[in-house]
C-alpha cells in the first residue's frame, strides 16, 4: 500500500503524452503505469522482435517509431535502455537536434543520476532519473508490481516536486538519491537482487541432485521466512554452521560440493567467510570456534584466490577446481 502523501493538484504534473525509447522489460511498464495515472503513451520505440510483443502487450495501438520520432511526439520521455548505452543516446539525441525544450526526459538507470542528461539539458529539456527497484518480466503484471515499490529519484531540485508526483502517480515510492551516491545504491541492489537469483538457482540444482523432486517447495518457505528475518533483524537473524562456528560441517559441504558441483565452491567459500566476518562482529560466532571454521575456509581458494605455481606445496595448497563467483 502507497503511504506516501499525496502531492497537491497544484503540484502534480499535467496530463503529459508519453514515450518510450527502449521497449525492454521497464519501458512499457512504466508508460502502462503512467497510462493509468491518465497521461498518454503516444510512442514507443523497439528494434528486436521481443521489444514489439513487449510493446504490444502492454501499449496496444501504441505505434513503433524511431526515436527521434518519438522525442517529437512525446512531452515526457522514458530512455528506459542499458546503462552503458545511456550516456551515447543522450548525446546522439541532443546533437541531432531531437531534444525540445521543456520536454521532460526520464531515465530509469539505477547507475547514472541526472547529469548523464546534462547534453540533453543544455538543450532546454528536463532532466529526471527515476529509477524502480525492481525486478521486471516485461509482461502486464510489471505493472501491478509497481505498487508500492520504491524508485531511486535524483533530479535537480527545482524537479524535485515533479520526480517525486511522477512516481507515486506509478504507485511508487520516491526514495531520494544524491548524485554521488547512484553507483552505491545501484551496487547495494544488485548484490541483493541479482545475486540472490543466482544462489536460489545454484540451491535448487543441489537439491535436485540430492534427490529432492520439489526444491522450489522446499525453498519457499525456507527462503521466505530467512528473507523475513533479514529484513526485520538484520545481521542478528544469522543461523546455520557458519554462525554457529560449525567447522566441520562447512568442511563436509565444501566436500560435496567439490565432487558433485565444482562451479559452486569459490561462491560458497566467499558468502561463507563473508557471513563468518559479520557473524563475528556482531557477537554471534565465539572467537574460539572461528578459528577453525577460518582455517577451513583459508583451505579453500576464494574467486580471486587461484593458486599459481609457487603454492604446489605450501600449506594452503589444495586439488580443488577453480570456480568464478559473479
Amino acid at each position: 500500500m502507497n503511504t506516501t502523501p499525496q502531492p497537491d493538484p497544484k503540484d502534480r504534473p499535467a496530463r503529459l503524452t508519453v514515450g518510450v525509447v527502449g521497449a525492454g522489460r521497464v519501458g512499457p511498464a512504466l508508460a502502462a503505469s503512467l497510462q493509468l495515472a491518465g497521461h498518454r503513451p503516444v510512442a514507443v520505440s523497439g528494434v528486436s522482435d521481443a521489444s514489439r510483443r513487449r510493446a504490444a502487450a502492454l501499449l496496444p495501438d501504441v505505434p513503433l517509431v524511431a526515436p527521434a520520432e518519438v522525442l517529437q511526439r512525446a512531452e515526457l520521455v522514458l530512455l528506459t535502455v542499458p546503462d552503458d548505452a545511456l550516456p551515447g543516446l543522450v548525446t546522439g539525441l541532443a546533437e541531432t537536434g531531437s531534444v525540445r525544450p521543456g520536454q521532460l526526459l526520464v531515465h530509469t538507470s539505477g547507475r547514472y543520476g541526472a547529469k548523464v542528461l546534462d547534453p540533453a539539458l543544455r538543450a532546454g529539456a528536463l532532466p529526471l532519473a527515476l529509477h524502480p527497484a525492481m525486478t521486471f518480466t516485461g509482461t502486464p503484471v510489471d505493472v501491478q508490481r509497481l505498487a508500492g515499490c520504491s524508485f531511486g529519484v535524483t533530479a535537480p531540485e527545482e524537479l524535485r516536486l515533479a520526480a517525486e508526483a511522477l512516481v507515486i502517480e506509478m504507485g511508487g515510492e520516491p526514495e531520494w538519491i544524491a548524485e554521488e551516491r547512484r553507483p552505491l545504491y545501484h551496487a547495494a541492489l544488485a548484490l541483493g537482487a541479482n545475486h540472490l537469483v543466482t544462489l536460489v538457482a545454484q540451491s535448487m540444482e543441489l537439491l535436485r541432485t540430492a534427490g529432492v523432486t520439489a526444491p522450489d517447495r522446499m525453498l519457499g518457505p525456507l527462503l521466505g521466512a530467512a528473507l523475513d528475518n533479514a529484513l526485520r533483524s538484520g545481521d542478528a537473524a544469522l543461523t546455520g554452521p557458519v554462525a554457529r562456528g560449525d567447522a566441520g560441517t562447512v568442511a563436509a559441504h565444501i566436500e560435496e560440493l567439490r565432487a558433485h558441483a565444482p562451479q559452486a565452491v569459490a561462491g560458497y567459500v566467499a558468502m561463507a567467510r563473508a557471513t563468518a566476518d559479520r557473524a563475528l562482529d556482531h557477537g554471534l560466532l565465539k572467537a574460539e570456534l572461528a578459528e577453525d571454521l577460518l582455517g577451513v575456509l583459508a583451505e579453500t581458494p576464494g574467486p580471486s584466490e587461484k593458486p599459481g605455481p609457487a603454492d604446489t606445496d605450501g600449506p594452503d595448497d589444495t586439488d580443488g577446481p577453480e570456480g568464478d563467483a559473479r
